[in-house]
């Protein structure tokens, strides 16, 4: 004769199986928000392109595109990391060159960083000060 399952086995299988459903929910609400991260990663670049040719050309409808581009992009949830004058962060940033300037502080930014909803999507690259003189 087969026995059947006890009350707390049920509950036990039906509080499993919820947590179950609520991960995979949230697991699928992770990749949604986090879908656009490679795409959005090298659009980055053509930003970089943009915000460079912009500091030459000074022209106005090309500031324009950029201030657009930059609002879409934070409509995605893309934030600018700033980094600039604060203490040399290895989560938020890749030191490319140890340059004179105070300890540990970031002194200029060779690639701006970026995250997508709190997580870094792309780390800034900076120049970061070996103290001395």
């Amino acid at each position: 004769m087969k026995k059947s399952p006890s009350k707390d086995q049920l509950k036990r299988a039906l509080a499993d199986y919820q947590n179950l459903k609520r991960r995979i929910e949230k697991d699928k609400y992770n990749y949604a928000k986090f879908a656009t991260s490679s795409i959005i990663d090298k659009l980055l670049s053509v930003l970089d392109d943009l915000e460079r040719a912009d500091q030459h050309l000074k022209d106005q409808g090309l500031k324009l595109a950029i201030n657009q581009f930059k609002s879409i992009l934070d409509l995605e949830g893309v934030k600018e990391i700033k980094v600039l004058n604060k203490e040399f962060d290895p989560q938020t940033s890749d030191c490319v060159e140890l340059i004179k300037g105070e300890k540990n502080k970031i002194i200029e930014i060779i690639k701006k960083g970026y995250t997508i909803h709190e997580k870094v999507l792309r780390p800034a690259q900076v120049k970061v000060g070996q103290g001395g003189k």
